[in-house]
């Protein structure tokens, strides 16, 4: 009987072996996953009287407030939202409730209402219950715990670009990330959560948010603004322009204290020990915001009361592919970075792995990692300049911070250890850099000479 089997498997390889150049191409192309799991022309992700897409984002004093997005169909306006402080039992309260603005959203799954309520006047350190309101309905109560006051532990989730494939791979990213720092209260995201442009991606959208699941609800949630949040407007013609994408401002709320011009992209908070700021690489490259945001980085940075800080963006100041200079970031933010002494700067993009600092100093460290299963190439200056580097794998990191120690840690999304360093802070200012190589695997690099589709620049697409 084994015999048997044996014989079958080498006339099946053989037939294969033998079948035309074609072929093998047309079996290895079927392998290809679409974006998304809906089939073309279904209504799965389109709103309905339930709300959905529900996102808690912190407000610029986290401890104290943060604000709630949502989506229910056109028949929902002004909907409410309830919260109290958690209890052990199912009588909760008392309610306390606040009344939301509403936008609307027109996508190819029709028309949409996306709401907001910003809730303010929280006490560090307590755990809420919160729901929102749909037509007739309401959501599951959400348990959410407020950050902390300073000088307490605090641990922060970072994930590099999503963008593809959300549901079935991105989603056992995020799902790895919550068991490894089920305390988490705060999630970054370093921009490219979805890959395609306005007219064609409210099902991203929508698997974004069913990848995401509870995370999105039960910690707060900071994003970048990625390329890919935008859309080339008259593309492949002279009056081509970057226009950014109308999910963005109505999908997440943010705080209302960005730069001039980049108001709906650009934000800072203070949470705990450490303040925050996000900027929006994108613009300042393709739409001339660069110096708009360096005077408001400088400022953020220059009123900082806390021991730490970190910048989130998208595209990096030291880009590890092949061919990317991001020039306007290097000539007119990273000088901002640099004089404030920033500590981490986390970012995405390049769908590799790469960490570099400014010499021997201890900080910045810099930062590019990616989540999703879209994987490129790393440079030859990638290579000498960074340590370590990585290729062909998805990622999350967990940092945890209180006001003498900063803990870096990246791992694999089967939870192996990448990378993993640790920032000290005397009481005079003074930081030190102590790298932590206990358990980390070796470098991984790319085992494929083509991807599915048959390109060379990338690993997996």
């Amino acid at each position: 009987m084994n015999t048997l089997i044996k014989g079958t498997h080498i006339a099946a390889l053989a037939l294969l072996l033998a079948a035309p150049v074609s072929t093998w191409a047309a079996r290895e192309a079927s392998r290809v996953e679409p974006n998304t799991q809906v089939p073309a022309g279904n209504p799965h992700h389109a709103a309905g009287a339930l709300p959905d897409r529900i996102v808690a984002t912190p407000a610029a004093d986290a401890a104290h407030g943060f604000a709630v997005a949502w989506r229910t169909d056109a028949s929902v306006q002004a909907p409410l939202l309830e919260i109290a402080v958690a209890g052990d039992s199912p009588a909760i309260g008392p309610v306390r409730r606040i009344t939301a603005g509403s936008r609307a959203l027109q996508s190819e799954n029709g028309l949409s209402h996306h709401h907001r309520a910003d809730v303010e006047g929280l006490q560090p350190d307590t755990l809420y219950v919160y729901r929102v309101q749909g037509q007739g309905s309401w959501s599951a109560w959400n348990q959410l715990r407020t950050p902390a006051a300073a000088g307490k532990p605090l641990t922060l989730l970072y994930f590099g670009d999503t963008q593809n494939k959300n549901v079935s791979h991105v989603s056992r990213v995020i799902r790895a990330a919550q068991k490894a720092a089920p305390q988490a209260t705060v999630s970054l995201f370093a921009g490219d959560l979805v890959s395609g442009g306005d007219g064609a991606d409210d099902n991203e959208w929508g698997e974004w948010f069913a990848a995401t699941g509870w995370l999105a609800q039960e910690t707060l949630v900071a994003p970048a603004i990625g390329n890919h949040e935008y859309f080339e407007e008259f593309e492949d013609t002279l009056q081509e322009r970057r226009v950014l994408g109308r999910h963005w401002p109505v999908t997440f709320a943010l705080p209302r204290n960005g730069a001039p011009g980049v108001a709906d992209t650009t934000y800072w908070f203070d949470v705990q020990d450490v303040r925050i700021a996000v900027l929006d690489g994108t613009s300042a490259l393709d739409l001339g915001t660069a110096q708009a945001q360096a005077k408001w980085l400088d400022g953020v940075l220059a009123d900082n009361p806390h021991p730490w800080s970190i910048v989130l963006l998208h595209q990096p100041f030291y880009s590890p592919r092949e061919g990317r200079q991001n020039v306007a970031l290097q000539q007119v933010l990273l000088p901002v970075v640099r004089r404030h002494n920033v500590d981490l700067v986390l970012q995405g993009h390049d769908h590799t792995y790469g960490r570099r600092g400014e010499g021997q100093a201890p900080t910045p460290q810099y930062v590019v990692t990616v989540a999703g299963p879209k994987q490129y190439r790393l440079s030859d200056e990638a290579r000498a300049t960074m340590a370590p580097v990585g290729e062909d794998t998805q990622l999350f990191q967990v940092l945890t911070i209180d006001p003498s120690h900063l803990r870096y840690e990246a791992r694999t999304v089967t939870g192996r250890r990448y990378d993993a360093f640790e920032l000290t802070r005397s009481p005079d200012g003074r930081k030190q850099r102590r790298e932590l190589t206990e358990g980390r695997i070796a470098p991984r690099d790319c085992g494929r000479e083509q991807t599915l589709k048959g390109r060379t620049d990338r690993c997996w697409e």
